[in-house]
C-alpha cells in the first residue's frame, strides 16, 4: 500500500470515528428532548390552571419538533437510527413528578418547580454537547 493509500484509509476512519461520536452526542440530545417532550406533556395533564396547561403542553409539542430536526440530521450524517425514546433517568423524574403530585394533590408550584429541574439538566446536556465536536450544521442545530 502507498503512502496515498494510507493516508486516506486513516481520513476515511477518523470521518468514521467522528461521525459516530457526534451520532452519539445526537443521539443523548434527542433522548433529552423526548424526556422533556414527556415530562411537559404529563405535566400539563398534572395541572388544573389552563394557563399552565396550555404552557406544558407547548413545550411538550416544541421538544418534540427539536427532537425530530435532530434525528434529520442524524440520518444526514449518516445514522441509521436515530434515538426514539425517552431515557430510564427521564422515566424515574417523570415518576417523581407523578408522586410529587399524588402526594401535594397537584399543587402547581411544586409541578412547576420539577419542571424547572428538569430543564436545568437539558441545559447541562446541551452545554455538554457544544463542548464536544460537532459539525458547524449540527453545531448550529443544537446552539439554536
Amino acid at each position: 500500500m502507498n503512502n496515498q493509500q494510507e493516508t486516506r484509509e486513516r481520513g476515511v476512519k477518523c470521518d468514521y470515528l467522528f461521525m459516530k461520536k457526534q451520532n452519539k452526542v445526537i443521539d443523548n440530545l434527542i433522548e433529552t428532548l423526548k424526556d422533556g417532550q414527556e415530562g411537559f406533556k404529563q405535566a400539563a395533564e398534572s395541572v388544573r390552571n389552563p394557563a399552565l396547561k396550555a404552557l406544558f403542553s407547548g413545550y411538550s409539542d416544541q421538544r418534540s419538533r427539536f427532537a425530530t430536526v435532530l434525528q434529520s440530521e442524524a440520518r444526514r450524517q449518516g445514522e441509521t437510527e436515530p434515538e426514539t425514546t425517552s431515557s430510564a433517568t427521564g422515566a424515574l423524574h417523570r415518576g417523581w413528578i407523578n408522586l410529587k403530585s399524588a402526594v401535594t394533590g397537584g399543587d402547581e408550584h411544586a409541578i412547576l418547580a420539577e419542571c424547572e429541574r428538569g430543564e436545568d439538566s437539558a441545559v447541562e446536556e446541551y452545554k455538554k454537547a457544544l463542548d464536544d465536536d460537532l459539525s458547524p450544521a449540527a453545531r448550529q442545530l443544537v446552539s439554536l
